[in-house]
């Protein structure tokens, strides 16, 4: 089983390079790396994009493999999926997508999500929370050429809207899988020490 970290995003909202912001003793990025690694995948891809990664060096010495999206500016999310399916193992039968702005997300809800999709083979599962969707997703790789052959203006909410009855949704129990950061309120927020008052 592959996983996808998609980190080539221009961190516009956040005005600096938020997968470099420290995050307790590692980065934003680091972390969802760090819990990736505990989850006993095949394999995990880092797909780069918009800003150079902090601290690559320790993570590819695990084993990390790094892909770079070079149509990150104008192909959204969809291309960095595209470039890191193209690499993915062959043996792979399922594909993890996760967020690398999400360091928020919990070791065991990646678990619950590897484990369910190992009972159930669903075509694409999604964690949710109070009937929202969201992260990281599971793809069958029964689905991995149409994500490939899709063309703007499609993108991945397209995707899954077309797909939607094929979803088989997960409740994580946790909103963490619906937080990412994307301005630096949600930084100050939720990072480790953060001032959760807005919440």
């Amino acid at each position: 089983m592959t996983a996808i970290v998609l980190a080539a995003g221009q961190s516009r909202r956040m005005g600096v390079p938020k997968i470099n912001l420290p995050w307790g003793d590692t980065t934003v990025l680091g972390k969802v790396l760090q819990t990736l690694l505990q989850a006993g995948l095949d394999e995990i891809i880092l797909v780069t994009g918009a800003h150079p990664v902090q601290g690559l060096e320790g993570f590819t010495e695990q084993g990390v493999k790094v892909v770079h999206n070079p149509d990150y500016a104008s192909g959204e999310m969809l291309s960095s999926i595209k470039a890191g399916l193209r690499c993915a193992l062959e043996q792979s039968e399922a594909v993890l997508l996760a967020l690398g702005d999400q360091p928020q997300m919990e070791l065991s809800v990646v678990r619950r999500v590897i484990e369910t999709y190992q009972h159930t083979h669903p075509a694409i599962l999604i964690p949710s929370y109070q009937m929202r969707r969201g992260h990281p997703g599971m793809v069958s790789r029964s689905l991995w050429k149409e994500i490939i052959a899709l063309q703007p203006p499609d993108t991945l909410r397209v995707f899954l809207n077309t797909h939607a009855s094929e979803i088989q949704y997960l409740e994580a129990g946790t909103e963490t899988v619906l937080q990412d950061l994307d301005t630096p309120e949600d930084y100050e927020r939720y990072r480790p020490g953060g001032n959760p008052a807005d919440d």
